[in-house]
């Protein structure tokens, strides 16, 4: 294994790597990846020094867990640690979050990824009124107490969703949207989050592939990736896919991003040492279908920190052709 710097995951009191993978890829709704591909990917991951994988149980309806589960039985020298999800499986309304349902879905991931006690589970994203509730952490508190559960988390699509959730001392950590075409984070969730002892997950860091720089206007998504069905959010949150960044504005901000990439690094790349280097950030999860994406992944948190002017030029752009459109709408 290659070395990468580790960084406690917040209340989980474990130490996970700084580039995790992030397996929703795995899962099929980026397109068919078959099994080999999907172990292939996770190998070389491990490979790159990566300790942190995350998954949920929506992802191929389990798929993603089970290829995990089914890798790490076979690799128990890899010493992963697995933060799964839950909660989208059922209508989303705040009465399907109870303590029932929560050990139901928990059974189920337990069982896909082969373990008695699964490390981290992370509410999926409920209604925003889930966050605030006090039997749902007392729920969850159960789930710990069962040992079902190592401990658990949030995933948000707001800053006030996060912010809800930080101030509750169970929560172990909030994973949230955050890259280069996404900052509204840095301003309150951070802070609050560093100050409070809470780890920050990093998700859909590269904008769906976005800040990559390889997609034109004329790029064709296939079918059953949701880079086609939800653009505009027909089947979930608009924020899931391309960040919520109107596709032709997205694809000419990028084309500005790649000219900002130090030599030797990729845009992709860079936009993950961005991410990496931004304070109370834990671990940022990017997926990958293949063993040159993940091996490339894994090879930003090798990168020496953006200079300033860099820094200063992320902000600019973003300020002058995303803001308007996410930022108080996130």
């Amino acid at each position: 294994m290659i070395p990468m710097e580790q960084r406690t995951l917040g209340r989980t009191g474990r130490d996970v790597s700084v580039v995790g993978q992030g397996t929703w890829q795995l899962g099929g709704d980026w397109g068919e990846v078959a099994e080999d591909d999907a172990f292939d990917v996770l190998d070389a991951a491990v490979a790159s020094g990566v300790t942190f994988f995350d998954t949920a149980d929506v992802y191929g309806d389990g798929r993603s867990e089970q290829l995990i589960g089914r890798y790490l039985e076979n690799r128990p020298d890899a010493n992963v640690f697995v933060a799964t999800k839950m909660g989208r499986r059922a209508d989303q309304v705040p009465e399907n979050y109870v303590l029932d349902n929560f050990r139901t879905w928990n059974d189920r991931s337990r069982a896909n990824l082969g373990t008695d006690t699964l490390d981290l589970v992370q509410l999926h994203c409920p209604p925003s009124s889930v966050y605030s509730s006090d039997a749902v952490y007392d729920a969850l508190d159960t789930l710990v107490a069962e040992q079902r559960i190592a401990a658990y988390a949030v995933s948000v699509e707001t800053c006030a969703e996060a912010l809800a959730a930080i101030a509750r001392p169970g929560v172990a950590s909030v994973q949230i949207i955050l890259n280069p075409f996404r900052l509204k984070p840095l301003d309150e969730v951070l802070p609050a989050a560093a100050a409070a002892g809470v780890g920050i997950i990093a998700r859909v860091p590269l904008a769906s592939g976005l800040l990559s720089g390889k997609y034109t206007k004329d790029t064709v998504f296939g079918p059953e990736d949701h880079r086609t069905y939800n653009r505009h959010g027909e089947a979930f949150d608009q924020g899931e896919t391309f960040s919520g960044i109107d596709y032709a504005t997205g694809v000419a901000a990028a084309a500005e991003f790649a000219e900002l990439a130090p030599e030797g690094a990729t845009p992709a790349q860079t936009a993950l040492r961005w991410i990496i280097q931004q304070p109370g950030v834990t671990s940022v999860i990017p997926g990958a279908r293949s063993v040159e994406q993940t091996r490339a992944n894994a090879a930003a948190a090798a990168l020496p920190p953006l200079p300033q002017s860099t820094l200063d030029a992320v902000r600019e752009l973003y300020d002058r052709s995303i803001r308007a459109e996410v930022h108080d709408r996130w």
